[in-house]
């Protein structure tokens, strides 16, 4: 569905996207997951024909994203992070007016409205003005007009932005109703972590390169065993003193020291032991995918206030 090859774009001096080459097979729910300017937007504005790459290739429904933009275009429904609905016509009518734009004749146009209302269970709000919908509704909206068309590909830009927890596990089951009863294969971009784990496979992006690409469970199996996360006021000495003292692989990565250990329980009371008073807090969780990220990268998902940290 997707193939991208050593794709790259510059934005003057610096690279946005830096050699980035992966695949999306038919009917996978596939994620692409970065922090943000880790090049997930400038890829989607390129697959979805919104931009011209720098260097490289990608090729979406069988066609070149440069040279066949306008087959690429008829063979993929888009939801933006954005809003793109007239907040001021109602679900129906902004479904209406989109079918019109495919050239769909005036029978077609409407039942096909109705039908996708129906699909994302809004059949008895088709009347009413989107700007009185709630956030998930509205999003319901968009995807549905996004599938007017029935496309062989639906590209989703950050899709839960303004969703609150019921309305981002209803995304999560359509999408996972229309690769199973359709057929549809889709590409999300996303910062969270718990939606990446929801997909077939996972592209991790930081700075412009994928930094790892496979199943969740898979990438999390490479990282094996615990994940231990102390707090200390001096990480980077501690770091090195836990290496040569207890033999243990622990890095320093801002600000706090991070040990990958199987039993990690059983290392605590040796670590506290000893480094007396040098440890001010320990975490002890199972390996997600932001400790696959710090694997590849050496730093955190998420910098000190930078939204927030996700997970460790």
């Amino acid at each position: 569905m997707i193939e991208t090859e050593a794709l790259v774009h510059a934005y003057g001096g610096r690279r946005a996207l830096d050699g980035v080459t992966f695949d999306v097979k038919p009917q996978e729910i596939f994620g692409l997951l970065g922090p943000n300017g880790g090049g997930k937007t400038t890829l989607f504005r390129i697959l979805s024909t919104l931009m011209r790459p720098t260097g490289g290739r990608a090729r979406v429904v069988g066609h070149d994203t440069v040279a066949e933009a306008a087959a690429v275009r008829r063979g993929i429904g888009v939801v933006f992070q954005s809003p793109s609905l007239d907040r001021k016509l109602t679900a129906f009518e902004n479904l209406y007016y989109q079918a019109q734009i495919h050239g769909f004749t005036f029978k077609e146009t409407r039942e096909r409205a109705r039908e996708m209302l129906a699909r994302v269970g809004l059949s008895d709000r088709a009347g009413d003005v989107v700007e009185r919908l709630s956030g998930g509704m509205r999003r319901r909206v968009e995807l549905a007009k996004g599938m007017l068309h029935r496309p062989r590909l639906l590209l989703l830009d950050e899709p839960s932005t303004g969703l609150d927890p019921g309305g981002r596990r209803d995304l999560w089951t359509y999408l996972s109703a229309i690769r199973d009863a359709d057929g549809v294969t889709s590409l999300v971009t996303t910062h969270l972590m718990e939606e990446a784990e929801k997909c077939d496979r996972v592209a991790i992006l930081d700075r412009g390169k994928v930094v790892a690409l496979g199943t969740p469970a898979e990438l999390v199996a490479q990282v094996g065993g615990d994940v231990l996360t102390l707090d200390t006021r001096d990480p980077e000495p501690l770091a090195k003193e836990i290496g040569q003292r207890l033999g243990l692989a622990a890095k320093a990565i801002e600000g706090r020291v991070r040990i990958e250990q199987a039993s990690g329980h059983e290392l605590i009371p040796r670590l506290v032991q000893a480094f007396p008073g040098r440890i001010d807090a320990v975490r002890l969780g199972r390996p997600t995918l932001e400790d696959v990220f710090i694997r590849k990268t050496g730093h955190r998902f998420w910098s000190e206030g930078e939204g927030g940290a996700l997970g460790r």
